[in-house]
């Protein structure tokens, strides 16, 4: 690849910073992953359609279909091998896939996410109850954006409680390209034989958790344990990942405009709030294992058999679908939506995602309503990943008027 191909990540430059240079640069574009691996990346609200209506025909999710990661192109000790190789269902097409999926999403009903609610209220609210003695700057992240998913997660699963920090540094772990492929590789195979242990527990004693519901719910589909544990170690990691780093976004955009926080507190718009963060500054920025079942052209663009293909999530951004899509305005049309994907592969956990964040975040900012940075936003620290990103430290005010 020439030198103009941008590399995803850029060394010294946000990530939010480098998808926007890819976007400037066309509508799919050849980039660099970690390794120097070359793949193409769909950039603009046309192109991540077309893709999400290939899959299956146009485009595999299986890393079979990928002669780079079986003839020596892409080395064994490739650090995001942990995410193309894993046999979830992910990473599986067609009727593998339905299998896969029908599983947990009998375990994942809507019923049972929306049961959740008083539950969430309540984390969410011994949660606020820990900040109310704060009087001077705290970080939002540690203390609050990453223990509420976290907890959600874990507990919707059956984790116990002393385990729950765990599950969070194996997770950050698998999905930061700053992990070494053995870091990366340690912290899976960790984390496969504690869902293993966790699976066998639950099995011994079911319990009122998704794990039980999901060995339940398997009776008829019939997965091998190894399956089983596979799906738990994707739904869990994605299942608190994006959601930790979506409040942390979304605080600073709130933040950073005043007249739409004091919209969304008059109106109760929160569920706008959410869907408007997601269209403005998505966590989840990059979904990359996808491949060419052939020479296929999209939006224009000639891409060849056997490549890598990504989509940035963070389409919303396209100006030439939104003109005004820079600006944060919870009033804008949020149809259409692609920040979870769309087709046999839309997100499994995109309802428990809307449901945690439009009460964290209608709960943190009517408890503390002057809420505001500590410090400039340009300072704040993002997270070194290009899959998901959002901010590492978030030192706010609880109360602007007190200080």
């Amino acid at each position: 690849m020439t030198e103009s191909v941008v590399h995803l990540p850029t060394a010294g430059e946000s990530v939010f910073d480098t998808y926007e240079r890819i976007r400037q640069q066309g509508t799919v574009v050849p980039i660099e992953l970690p390794g120097e691996v070359a793949a193409w990346l769909a950039v603009s609200h046309q192109a991540v359609s077309e893709i999400l209506a290939g899959d299956g025909t146009l485009f595999s999710k299986n890393a079979r279909n990928c002669p780079a990661l079986h003839d020596g192109t892409i080395p064994a000790d490739w650090p995001l091998r942990a995410l193309t190789d894993i046999d979830h269902m992910l990473n599986k097409d067609g009727d593998d896939h339905r299998r896969a999926r029908k599983g947990i999403s009998q375990a994942f009903t809507p019923a049972r996410v929306a049961a959740l609610e008083p539950r969430i209220r309540q984390i969410t609210t011994e949660l606020i109850d820990d900040l109310r003695d704060h009087n001077t700057e705290i970080d939002l992240v540690s203390h609050f954006t990453t223990p509420l998913p976290v907890r959600v997660i874990c507990e919707l699963f059956g984790v116990p409680a002393g385990e729950h920090a765990q599950i969070r540094r194996w997770a950050t772990t698998v999905v930061s390209h700053t992990s070494t492929g053995e870091e990366t590789q340690t912290a899976v195979t960790e984390m496969i034989a504690y869902l293993t242990e966790l699976l066998d527990r639950k099995r011994r004693a079911p319990g009122d958790d998704l794990t039980s519901a999901l060995l339940h719910a398997n009776g008829e589909n019939g997965l091998a344990d190894d399956k089983l544990v596979e799906t738990l170690w994707l739904v869990i990691i994605a299942g608190h990942e994006t959601t930790v780093h979506l409040l942390g976004n979304a605080v600073i955009a709130l933040c950073s405009h005043p007249e739409q926080l004091a919209k969304a507190q008059a109106e109760d718009r929160w569920a706008d709030v959410v869907e408007e963060i997601l269209r403005f500054r998505t966590s989840a920025c990059v979904m990359f294992n996808r491949y060419a079942l052939q020479d296929v052209t999209i939006a224009g663009v000639d891409i060849p058999a056997g490549a890598i293909v990504g989509w940035y999530a963070g389409v919303g951004r396209d100006l030439r679908r939104h003109p005004d899509a820079d600006s944060f305005d919870i009033d804008h049309d949020h149809r259409d939506q692609l920040a979870f994907g769309r087709g046999p592969h839309f997100c499994l956990g995109a309802p428990l995602a809307r449901l945690e964040s439009r009460i964290a975040l209608s709960t943190l900012f009517n408890t503390f309503p002057r809420l505001s940075l500590a410090c400039d936003p340009g300072l704040i620290p993002h997270s070194p990943q290009f899959i998901t990103c959002g901010p590492l430290a978030l030192p706010v005010l609880l109360d602007t008027a007190a200080n």
